[in-house]
């Protein structure tokens, strides 16, 4: 009898450790964490662990905003692998401990925007600490978090990458052109081209990162009508995924030498296509008048 009991409870306690187990390769799930900055500040964020080989994503929202302006692309990234820290910066959302952003002085390079670039070495700081290494991450922002994430890439320039949606040069005194310079990681830059004044001031953006990263290591993107949080959830979400997966773009070639009208050339009927340089796509304006 005892040992009919044995048999019929092994299959039990088989089943019993099974469900006790954990899942090798679980779902990640997306957890809301709190980050500390040097001086003082306790900033809300939201964090998803990357898949294994995936790079994390810090996500900065524009002035105003919050970081659930992120929410479509935050789904995104999650589909693809990739993971995200969405930041609430300094005097929005939920990191208002301090004071809210509208009381913030909007001169001075002291001031709390300037400030905001040790939002994103606290983000930085959080990633090392769960084993997300400099090559492994990006940063990206949108609007004023743009030009936040160009200014922090002095003082984070390991960074591997850095997606800039509608940067300008001088967004609250926090300027972004001077890191630019600088830094060698890959470079996304997307800009709203019915907008003239931050077109163009984000085509210089685009042409300072070129002279410093070089060659193949920076992205242009443009779309006509929207801007900042918009423009990435309307036009730009397929493109800035496919950039995640492959920053470097292949090497740019020379044009084909000119074909003169006396030297006919069998196309057999079919259009030949104008070369696509980086330059005939986004002209330069380093040397506008």
């Amino acid at each position: 009898m005892f040992g009919r009991l044995l048999k019929t409870a092994a299959p039990v306690c088989f089943v019993l450790a099974c469900c006790l187990t954990p899942l090798s390769g679980a779902v990640q799930k997306e957890q809301s964490v709190s980050l500390s900055t040097q001086d003082g500040w306790a900033l809300a964020a939201l964090y998803l662990p990357a898949d294994s080989g995936k790079k994390t994503v810090v996500l900065l929202h524009d002035l105003g905003k919050n970081k659930e302006e992120f929410s479509t692309f935050k789904s995104d990234l999650a589909r693809e692998g990739f993971g995200y820290l969405a930041v609430d910066l300094r005097g929005h959302g939920q990191s208002t401990g301090q004071g809210l952003a509208y009381t913030f002085a909007k001169e001075g390079v002291d001031n709390q925007y300037n400030k905001m670039t040790r939002d994103v070495d606290a983000a930085v700081s959080f990633l090392r600490k769960k084993g997300v290494s400099a090559e492994d991450t990006v940063v990206l922002g949108a609007g004023l978090g743009a030009n936040v994430a160009a200014k922090s890439m002095s003082f984070s320039p390991d960074v591997s990458a850095l997606a800039l949606i509608s940067p300008t040069t001088n967004n609250r005194d926090v300027l972004s052109i001077p890191a630019m310079r600088l830094y060698k990681g890959d470079v996304l830059i997307a800009a709203g081209a019915a907008d003239k004044k931050s077109f163009l001031e984000a085509s210089v953006i685009r042409n300072v990162a070129f002279l410093s990263a070089g060659e193949g290591k920076v992205t242009f993107l443009t779309a006509y009508d929207l801007t900042s949080h918009d423009m990435l959830d309307k036009y730009l979400r397929p493109a800035v995924i496919q950039w995640l997966k492959t920053p470097h773009q292949p090497e740019v070639l020379p044009d084909a030498p000119l074909i003169l009208p006396d030297a006919p050339t069998d196309t057999q009927g079919l259009l030949i296509a104008p070369s696509s340089t980086e330059e005939s796509l986004v002209p330069s304006v380093l040397g506008a008048d």
